[in-house]
C-alpha cells in the first residue's frame, strides 16, 4: 500500500465554508489545513509536508504524497469556518480495505505519542495567540483528550470519565482497533461517523494540537 501511494497523485478534497476553506489529505487522515480560500488551503496544506511527516514516519509509513489533486468539493458550515473540519464528503461513505484501516490506525498511534512527546517537552505556560488567547499546555491536552472521548462515541467506544493514564491507554486501544477494522463505510451498527472520517478528525485534532503547541512555546 505504501508504495502504491507513493506513485499517486495527492488526492484531496475542499471543504468550503462561507468564509473559509478546508484542505483535506484523503489518503493521509489528519493532514488537513484551513485558509480562507482554495488556493490558500492548499498553499497550506503543501506547507505543513514535512510537520506530517514526523507523523507518518514515527507511523512506518513511507511518505511521498506528490502534488495535491482536488477529487471533490464538500459545503462546509460555521464548524468550518471556526477552525474544525465538519462536513462529509462522498468518499467517506465507501468502503474502508484492510491495508487502508491499518495505515489509519497507525497514523491514530503516531500521532497520539507524538503528541505526548511534544507536550512533555513543553512549559506549562504557552505564548498567547495574537489576540492574547489560547490553552496553556495542561488544559491543552486535557481538551483533547475530552473531545477524543466525544468522538470515540461516534464510533462506537463508550468510556466514562477518566482522570488516569490507563484509562486513556484503554480508550485509545479501543479506538485503534475500530479504525484498524475493515469495514462497510460506517462501523457495526451503522450509525454515528464513517470510519474513514473518524480517523481523519481524530488524527487531525491531535496533530492540530501538536502543531499550535511547538508554535506557541514559549
Amino acid at each position: 500500500m505504501a508504495a502504491m501511494l507513493a506513485g499517486m497523485n495527492h488526492r484531496v478534497y475542499l471543504e468550503i465554508g462561507p468564509k473559509k476553506v478546508f484542505a483535506c489529505s484523503i489518503d493521509w487522515p489528519g493532514w488537513c489545513r484551513i485558509g480562507r480560500t482554495e488556493e490558500a488551503a492548499l498553499d497550506t496544506l503543501v506547507d505543513y509536508t514535512p510537520r506530517y511527516r514526523v507523523i507518518a514516519e514515527r507511523a512506518g509509513l513511507e511518505f511521498a504524497p506528490g502534488d495535491p489533486t482536488v477529487v471533490e468539493r464538500v459545503k462546509g458550515d460555521r464548524t468550518t469556518d471556526f477552525g474544525a473540519i465538519s462536513a462529509i464528503p462522498d468518499l467517506d461513505r465507501e468502503p474502508v480495505d484492510a491495508p487502508e484501516a491499518a495505515r489509519a490506525a497507525a497514523l491514530a498511534r503516531a500521532a497520539w505519542a507524538v503528541f505526548a512527546e511534544v507536550a512533555e517537552a513543553s512549559p506549562e505556560e504557552l505564548r498567547k495567540g495574537p489576540r492574547g488567547g489560547g490553552r496553556d499546555r495542561d488544559k491543552m491536552v486535557a481538551h483533547v483528550v475530552e473531545a477524543e472521548r466525544a468522538y470515540a462515541r461516534k464510533i462506537g467506544v463508550r468510556h466514562k470519565p477518566f482522570t488516569d493514564e490507563a484509562g486513556l491507554t484503554a480508550m485509545r486501544e479501543d479506538i485503534a482497533r475500530v479504525l484498524a477494522r475493515p469495514s462497510d463505510a460506517f462501523p457495526p451498527g451503522g450509525e454515528g461517523w464513517p470510519v474513514r472520517y473518524a480517523a481523519r478528525r481524530i488524527i487531525w485534532h491531535v496533530a492540530d494540537h501538536i502543531w499550535e503547541m511547538e508554535d506557541r512555546r514559549i
